[in-house]
């Protein structure tokens, strides 16, 4: 099932839950924008090449939108209303005051040099920056974009609004980027895992985690959860997976797949199929990759007790409803990995107040963010006696929905 589809139907169950009106339900699942454009760029060679560059913009009720830009040759224009959409959702759900948006270039940024990369931003940002701003969207990196990408997109709108820091985040901290927001997103999860353990009477401490990305967010999550005395047994990316039952030694891992570029050929573990990372037996199974890859080929088979989805739309419906009647416990994605738009809007903040933060602060800031999260959603979950991805839902949903009735939008 796509992630439209998945998230739509999630809409769709909340709205129910909520007893909303169809046309209020309607209303918020129309995409406030989409822009399309075309980015035609002189190459190394002189030829030219074009493509095609898009943002949709999804609520503003609750503020300013907020989403990634992603450079990718498939984009698809389903998944990037999806992702516009389900950040609508996931801010309201960290009670920050943004809206949902998601954009990105149709390329392959791996055959592309760093100039021809440079000149295609600053064309893109072109063509938009009348439609992007502080209070208007703010852009963040994405899967294949980062604090260069942000520095462009930065400079580039500066040369025609001024020195505008904060209309983007994910910048280098030279820049005006935030202390903190490399591991934000990993941070995040690691304080949603103590959350959920803690309303379970548990601590991270011995548990036995398996994690299945090794790119920023697994990579960080790993090394928080062991630094707090989690075992991680085992741990995949894209060139392979390993295994160590008496937990895996993660400084070291961090050091080999900086070096060979991935897991592969750690010797600190055996060498396992990726594909059954996700049902090697631990307590808690955290998805970090891509999504889609807990489904109802292998959900049966999964051992672990709770679930952390650290990806965006890991598990599919089918999945779920397999997971909910064995007892596996699903601390969705809408919260678990928000961390990161969190972190966002603090390096906004500073930006905008023109005053910066050490990183304790931002830590604990975001501490107080996700445990605070965590009880708002289980909140939800009592009222509607519902689980914590729909408790979720309910919260976001409701918290846009009374914004959107208050300003006096509804239809």
């Amino acid at each position: 099932m796509n992630a439209l589809v998945a998230t739509n139907r999630n809409f769709k169950l909340a709205a129910r839950l909520l007893g909303l009106d169809s046309k209020l339900e309607k209303s918020l699942l129309i995409p406030f924008r989409e822009i399309k454009v075309e980015c035609t760029i002189p190459k190394d060679d002189g030829t030219l090449a074009s493509f095609v560059g898009f943002r949709v913009q999804h609520d503003n009720a609750r503020g300013p939108m907020k989403g990634g830009i992603r450079y990718h040759p498939e984009v698809d224009p389903d998944e990037v209303n999806a992702l516009a959409q389900l950040m609508t959702w996931k801010t309201a759900v960290a009670n920050i005051p943004y809206g949902g948006a998601k954009g990105g270039i149709g390329c392959n940024p791996g055959e592309l040099s760093v100039s021809e990369l440079e000149r295609l931003t600053r064309v893109f940002t072109q063509k938009i920056h009348d439609l992007i701003g502080i209070h208007t969207d703010v852009p963040a990196p994405d899967m294949g974009t980062g604090p260069q990408t942000m520095a462009w997109i930065l400079d580039e709108y500066s040369k025609f609004h001024g020195y505008s820091p904060a209309v983007v985040t994910g910048k280098p901290i030279d820049l005006g980027g935030s202390l903190g927001r490399d591991a934000a997103t990993g941070q995040g999860v690691l304080f949603a895992t103590e959350a959920l353990l803690n309303e379970h009477g548990k601590t991270i401490s011995g548990q036995r985690f398996v994690i299945q990305g090794f790119g920023n967010v697994g990579a960080w999550a790993a090394q928080l959860i062991s630094e707090q005395g989690g075992k991680i047994v085992a741990i995949s990316d894209i060139t392979g997976a390993i295994k160590n039952s008496k937990g895996i030694d993660i400084p070291s891992l961090l050091k080999h797949a900086k070096e060979h570029k991935g897991v592969k050929g750690f010797h600190g573990g055996d060498p396992i199929d990726p594909k059954s990372i996700l049902v090697e037996d631990c307590d808690i199974l955290i998805p970090a990759a891509l999504g889609g890859v807990i489904n109802r080929e292998n959900a049966n088979d999964i051992k672990a007790k709770f679930i952390i989805e650290a990806a965006n739309h890991p598990t599919d419906p089918e999945a779920d409803e397999i997971l909910s009647k064995k007892g596996v416990v699903i601390l969705p994605d809408i919260y678990a990995n928000s961390g990161g738009v969190t972190v966002s809007y603090f390096e906004w903040v500073q930006n905008i107040q023109g005053f910066m933060w050490d990183e304790k602060k931002v830590n604990s800031e975001l501490k107080n963010y996700m445990t605070k999260g965590f009880k708002d959603v289980k909140e939800m979950c009592k009222t509607h006696d519902c689980d914590l991805r729909m408790g979720a839902f309910t919260l976001g949903v409701n918290r846009v929905a009374r914004a959107t009735v208050l300003r006096g939008w509804e239809a």
